[in-house]
């Protein structure tokens, strides 16, 4: 065998797609319960009646993209929920949300933070309820969960259906269009499957996962970490961290750069949501916070794939030489992502220089604003950008 064999062998693993790991033993598939199709006042607010006694409720929408015209005759597609079915243990309800134009009892369900809402990608879902006035509070994505585990290749609903039950879960009907009426029996046991399915998934997930399950609960609890940190978490940020920093300073809610460190450190501390975590990593990268290195480092053990996959990032980013063995160690993760992550940043760490900070900016007293860029580190040359492989062969044979 050829010096080149055992690095060859290892890069076939890391670019392997998929989740290489053990899974748990497949499980009975999910019994249908009862379906009730629900287009009368009377009916939803039976539904209501059943729904709010359960403690999780699987939910999903159905919904169809309308063309629309603003004032400035731009045309845009906007979400019409055109279905809404929610599963409890033995019963689905189909509700016809183009019949029925008064949502507002469900709000006794999904705004209620005594209840669990299960969704399977809940970002699309929770958006066209919102326009209907239906916001979840307390809510469990199951398909950030099954990323969590599997990775971004086997999170989708028929990869989870299929691993945990040994189904196939039929998606012909996708991309139907949901808002012609009467809907065929076919389509509406189609849409019920998907809610039933999802509650089947959050129970075998539940058995077998619950620590990384409860990780993934969302509902309204703050975590106390400083408010200019918090819009980087939520996603919602409108300023780039080095600005944020720079007007969190002239609002007092920075003093210095201990306090900027401070502030991080309690967060990682704090945090456990994994998604809001691998945001706070890529914000400590992009504020070059070197000094949390040895705070990262304990994540690349973490239980999520994200949190193990943001981690390596984040030393890589930052330049850390001391992570090249931890980091090392990832290319073997069962995981994909991680694997892929963890050989970017070796390559990053095994032919760059450490990452200089970037210059905050300054503020004038007009209000402008301005940067001094010192010089660039000289890029490494070619032989040296050829050289990773057999530095990286050096590593793994040590």
């Amino acid at each position: 065998m050829s010096d080149n064999a055992p690095l060859t062998d290892l890069e076939d693993l890391i670019n392997e797609q998929g989740y290489l790991g053990l899974t748990p033993p497949v499980g009975q598939p999910p019994r249908r319960g009862e379906r009730f199709w629900i287009d009368r006042p009377v009916q939803l607010l039976h539904a209501v009646g059943v729904l709010k006694q359960a403690k999780v409720v699987a939910v999903d929408a159905e919904f169809t993209q309308v063309r629309s015209r603003t004032q400035g005759e731009a045309v845009s597609n906007v979400p019409r929920l055109a279905l809404l079915q929610l599963a409890i243990e033995n019963h689905c309800f189909v509700v016809d949300a183009l019949r029925l134009q008064d949502l507002s009892p469900l709000v006794q369900v999904v705004s209620n933070p005594a209840i669990a809402i299960l969704l399977h990608g809940a970002g699309a879902d929770m958006r066209v309820m919102a326009e209907r006035g239906l916001h979840v509070v307390h809510f469990y994505d199951l398909e950030a969960t099954s990323r969590s585990i599997f990775g971004q290749h086997e999170s989708s609903l028929a990869a989870m259906l299929q691993r945990a039950f040994a189904i196939h879960l039929d998606k012909s009907l996708q991309r139907t269009d949901w808002t012609r009426r009467p809907l065929p029996p076919a389509m509406i046991a189609y849409a019920a499957r998907d809610a039933e399915a999802t509650l089947a998934l959050y129970h075998w997930l539940n058995q077998y996962y619950h620590p990384i399950l409860q990780l993934h609960e969302n509902a309204d609890h703050s975590e106390g970490v400083a408010p200019w940190i918090e819009q980087f978490l939520r996603g919602s940020a409108s300023l780039s961290p080095e600005m944020a920093v720079t007007e969190a300073k002239a609002q007092g809610l920075i003093a210095n750069k201990a306090q900027l460190l401070s502030d991080c450190r309690a967060a990682l501390a704090l945090v456990r949501h994994p998604m809001r975590r691998s945001r706070l990593l890529r914000l400590i990268a992009d504020l070059s916070l070197v000094q949390l290195a040895p705070d990262i480092l304990l994540l690349l053990q973490a239980e999520t794939s994200d949190e193990r996959a943001a981690s390596v990032r984040a030393l890589g980013r930052l330049g850390v030489k001391s992570a090249l063995d931890p980091i090392t160690l990832l290319l073997r993760d069962p995981v994909h992502d991680v694997r892929k992550a963890a050989q970017t940043a070796l390559r990053n760490l095994l032919n760059k220089e450490i990452r200089h900070s970037r210059a905050a900016p300054i503020r004038a007293a007009d209000g402008t604003r301005s940067w001094v860029i010192d010089n660039a580190t000289p890029r490494s040359s070619p032989d040296d950008d050829n050289d990773w492989k057999s530095r990286l062969r050096s590593i793994i044979d040590a």
